[in-house]
């Protein structure tokens, strides 16, 4: 990325090269990052909503409540997991009950047995490395890619929308601050700037791009392999279109804006901060061994670790909003009938009453391991494929 926080003002680059740069960064950071961002989904999407003091009051006797492992978050007891046969059996999915069921069973009255039945669901909290495992176990290590060619056919478009516009938003900025406060034109933008030019982006590229894309992502990636109704990104994005209108492709738009604004405002801030402080410190290495520093830029592995640590802080802020968006994004509307979550507040209210303020931060461990990897690998081919490119002199 070219960075205008350097001492001296690097070659401006052409938008055709943030394209094919920010292409080129896109491609290899989904092609190796997408199964976190699977785990991450299909996390934000299970339900734990703990049972209410009226079920645990009608499960009965507190030896058939720990025989059922009615610990909070941390075992699945519905309606269609327990299957009683009179007094003797019970049939689990995926689970195996403790020993002790068999002996409380037997003493487990009809409205104890009603109460389970009917009690809400508490699903496992399986983490992020038990539900890879889950999802690779019943459906193959292949389903961990899905919806990844939502991401493909977003990627490009979305890297170009983001490193243009933030190029974009920074010269105007930076020239209109410059004007006003009486600057030379070619002083270089302040922190306050890089910042705005970053929120801007990602308003810019979450409206033009992303929340499209990830509906159609989060649909394909929210199904099982062996209910597949969504092939395809085309075929999933004409299916949404036809079946819910064209309004569906943007479920979860604002909170798909805050998200992105955020991130990258964070994203280019820290980069460039980070980027700008150690260039001028091997600028003052090279120096003071009475060298050149004029071409003195980051080595691969910098570009790396700096964009690994810039992507880390904003989801640790923005988490909510994701988790959110994808409950937005996920659910299907039914005309006549009124979907669970209808806003960003609502939303944000309806998760922390049913699940606990924690499940705002369902997902953020995977999140975190599909953002500040993909960040890096990011950051560090742009700034690779930008300097081959200007080396070549392909756009002199």
């Amino acid at each position: 990325m070219a960075s205008k926080d350097n001492d001296q003002q690097p070659k401006k680059k052409k938008p055709i090269q943030h394209l094919i740069g920010g292409g080129i960064a896109g491609f290899v950071e989904s092609s190796i990052c997408h199964p976190f961002d699977t785990v991450k989904t299909r996390m934000q999407l299970r339900d734990q909503s703990t049972p209410s003091k009226e079920d645990v009051k009608r499960m009965g006797s507190k030896a058939t409540r720990d025989a059922l492992g009615m610990v909070q978050g941390k075992t699945l007891i519905s309606k269609e997991n327990v299957h009683f046969n009179g007094l003797k059996s019970a049939t689990w999915k995926q689970r195996m009950l403790s020993p002790a069921l068999s002996s409380a069973a037997a003493a487990m009255s009809t409205a104890s047995k009603a109460a389970v039945q009917t009690a809400h669901p508490v699903l496992a909290d399986l983490g992020p490395f038990g539900t890879a495992r889950q999802i690779v176990t019943r459906e193959g290590p292949t389903a961990l890619y899905m919806g990844l060619t939502a991401v493909y056919t977003g990627i490009i478009p979305k890297m170009a929308i983001r490193f243009v516009s933030f190029e974009f938003y920074r010269d105007n900025l930076t020239r209109w601050c410059n004007h006003y406060s009486g600057l030379p034109s070619s002083s270089t933008s302040l922190t306050s700037v890089t910042f705005t030019a970053g929120l801007l982006s990602g308003l810019t590229e979450a409206v033009a791009i992303v929340t499209p894309a990830e509906v159609c992502k989060i649909r394909m990636q929210s199904q099982q392999r062996q209910h597949t109704k969504y092939r395809n990104v085309v075929q999933t994005a004409g299916l949404i279109v036809k079946e819910e209108g064209i309004g569906a492709l943007y479920k979860g738009v604002v909170p798909t804006m805050l998200r992105q604004g955020c991130n990258q405002a964070v994203n280019f801030t820290v980069y460039n901060l980070s980027k700008k402080a150690v260039v001028n410190w091997k600028k003052s290495k090279v120096e003071a061994s009475g060298g050149d520093s004029s071409g003195v830029i980051l080595n691969h592995w910098q570009s790396l670790v700096l964009g690994g640590l810039s992507g880390g802080m904003g989801p640790l802020v923005n988490n909510p909003l994701d988790v959110v968006k994808t409950r937005m994004q996920k659910q299907v509307i039914h005309a006549g009938k009124e979907p669970k979550y209808k806003s960003l507040v609502q939303s944000c209210v309806v998760v922390a009453k049913e699940e606990e303020v924690k499940a705002l931060w369902k997902g953020i461990t995977p999140r975190l391991l599909r953002i500040m990897p993909g960040q890096a690998i990011t950051f560090m081919t742009y700034e690779a494929a930008s300097r081959q490119m200007d080396t070549l002199g392909w756009f002199d």
